[in-house]
């Protein structure tokens, strides 16, 4: 293709909406199966990390696999995602390893994908099972358990209050799985330190919606003692939120992920804890589900329904 080509072939890409909403990068192994990763934004560090590991991974074997790598640009933006899926049965991709934008909304997508012999493995945010079971379809998950994870930050928090004592919890994406299971794993700690939830609203995973949201709860509790965040992202802006209303040191802030950007809130006791679930390992434990069912030559239901991976908390004193 001439330069003038490419430039073109850019343009018209441009013109269509594609590039403002879809990253994609390919790394090329000749004459090998092709797997295409489907994450959710790459302006998180959570998944730029993901990306990072599986494009390591691929390196390390690249006669075993092509890798394509996507994400979009909005964590709620669920039509872009199903655009990508499309796309990538188009290339005719042998597998396709996604962490799904929402729970339920991707299904009929995936199911399509499924039936024109795409395998597809289910990372970081779990896909809904009732709607999964009404297509007929199975779809490993490979993950963490997010509820016991949040639990771990939430009863770590519950040691630095007292019964009676107040805390709001930060949700992501409320129509996703994992968003949901981080609330119930936090409530499930407050629960059994007899601490009151005030409230629970969604930050769609963002900085600025934990900032937000935050700020709310300040005002509408002033005694509030505690945030707990459902990532990191969002913790970050409960963090500055309590920083902006003088109240550092009084309300303590719990998040999930533990990304770089943590650690020095982390070291400064601005952020009490946090959960790793070794993002930049994820997509990896689903690429490797992948290649062993293509190896195999398995179909979608042949797969393993579940493959549960570690997930630690993160603290100030951890090692």
């Amino acid at each position: 293709m001439t330069i003038s080509r490419r430039k073109f072939a850019f343009a018209m890409l441009a013109s269509l909406g594609l590039m403002s909403s879809i990253w994609a990068s390919p790394v090329f192994a000749e004459d090998a199966p092709k797997v295409a990763l489907i994450m959710k934004s790459l302006a998180n560090e959570f998944f730029q990390s993901m990306e990072e590991g599986a494009k390591a991974h691929q390196k390390e074997n690249a006669a075993k696999y092509t890798l394509v790598t996507n994400g979009i640009k909005d964590e709620t933006d669920t039509a872009a995602q199903i655009k990508i899926i499309e796309q990538m049965v188009a290339q005719k991709v042998n597998a396709i390893v996604i962490a799904p934008a929402d729970s339920k909304a991707l299904v009929p997508a995936i199911k399509a994908a499924v039936d024109k012999g795409v395998l597809v493995v289910n990372i970081d945010n779990q896909l809904d099972q009732a709607a999964l079971k009404d297509k007929g379809l199975v779809v490993p998950f490979v993950g963490p358990d997010n509820r016991a994870g949040a639990k771990l930050v939430g009863d770590y928090v519950a040691k630095q209050l007292k019964e009676g004592d107040k805390v709001a919890i930060i949700e992501g994406v409320s129509t996703t799985f994992n968003a949901q299971q981080r609330t119930a794993g936090y409530k499930d700690a407050m629960d059994a330190a007899k601490i009151k939830v005030v409230g629970v609203q969604s930050g769609n995973w963002e900085i600025d919606g934990g900032n937000k949201v935050t700020s709310a709860f300040l005002r509408e509790n002033p005694d509030l003692k505690a945030v707990l965040a459902g990532n990191d992202s969002m913790a970050i802006g409960a963090v500055a939120a309590i920083k902006a209303a003088n109240k550092t040191g009084q309300v303590l802030v719990g998040g999930y992920d533990n990304i770089s950007a943590v650690k020095p809130l982390l070291a400064d006791g601005s952020l009490l804890a946090t959960a790793d679930q070794f993002g930049s390992k994820q997509a990896v434990f689903g690429i490797e589900v992948a290649l062993k069912a293509i190896a195999g030559k398995q179909t979608q239901n042949d797969m393993q329904a579940q493959v549960k991976t570690d997930v630690v908390l993160v603290t100030k004193d951890s090692k």
